[in-house]
């Protein structure tokens, strides 16, 4: 069975380029232009993914998915817009987004995004695996066999959103957001101490942010 995409972008063109991108890989993708048009959708249909717009016509992409999780619906949601303030990004992120892609990008940055959110390695439910180490992103528990690692609200936070997005490269801007008193200096301290505690080879893309390869 084909995977369901609930893609919400009022730019009509990029949406076309979107939807015919994606159903070319195999996905079932329903366009909203709108923002109660994917309310509408969302209420009659269940969806395997939402990809939302932040800026889009009656509300917002994050008015829609705080509304849908306040209505317990955990569907994973990737964010696409043009705002890169660090509000934006961390709001996205607060209410329950797994992912957030800066305007402009290439569509295929988008379809390697989805292929990895709806690979079964990342379903939503699914403990991830790397190199010998198992981490459950709903209980935020790192284990190695049966040792559990003892980690900080800050190691925890980072751990999450760099193993829920493997092979990624992590904006800095959102791994700032993890920590208590925001700095660069400060994050390349928790980063190291992440590092030593875990084992994990974090690479730092200078200037650009962090990935777990």
């Amino acid at each position: 069975m084909h995977k369901k995409i609930l893609l919400l972008e009022d730019d009509f063109l990029l949406a076309q380029t979107l939807k015919e991108l994606l159903e070319s890989e195999g996905y079932a993708v329903t366009l909203a232009l709108r923002g109660d048009e994917a309310i509408d959708e969302s209420y009659d249909n269940k969806f395997d993914l939402y990809v939302f717009d932040i800026n889009v016509p009656d509300m917002s992409g994050i008015e829609i998915l705080k509304a849908l999780r306040d209505a317990d619906d955990k569907t994973p949601t990737i964010f696409i817009s043009a705002l890169v303030d660090i509000k934006s990004i961390s709001k996205a992120f607060e209410i329950g987004a797994q992912d957030y892609i800066k305007k402009p990008f290439f569509p295929e940055e988008l379809l390697i995004r989805v292929n990895a959110k709806l690979s079964p390695k990342n379903s939503n439910n699914a403990k991830i695996l790397y190199k010998d180490l198992e981490y459950d992103p709903n209980t935020k528990t790192l284990k190695k066999g049966s040792h559990i690692f003892a980690l900080g609200e800050v190691q925890e936070k980072l751990l999450n959103v760099l193993l829920t997005n493997l092979g990624q490269v992590i904006d800095k801007d959102i791994l700032l957001d993890c920590l208590e008193k925001p700095s660069p200096t400060a994050l390349r301290v928790a980063i190291t101490k992440l590092k030593q505690t875990t084992g994990i080879e974090i690479k730092n893309l200078r200037g650009i942010g962090y990935t777990i390869e």
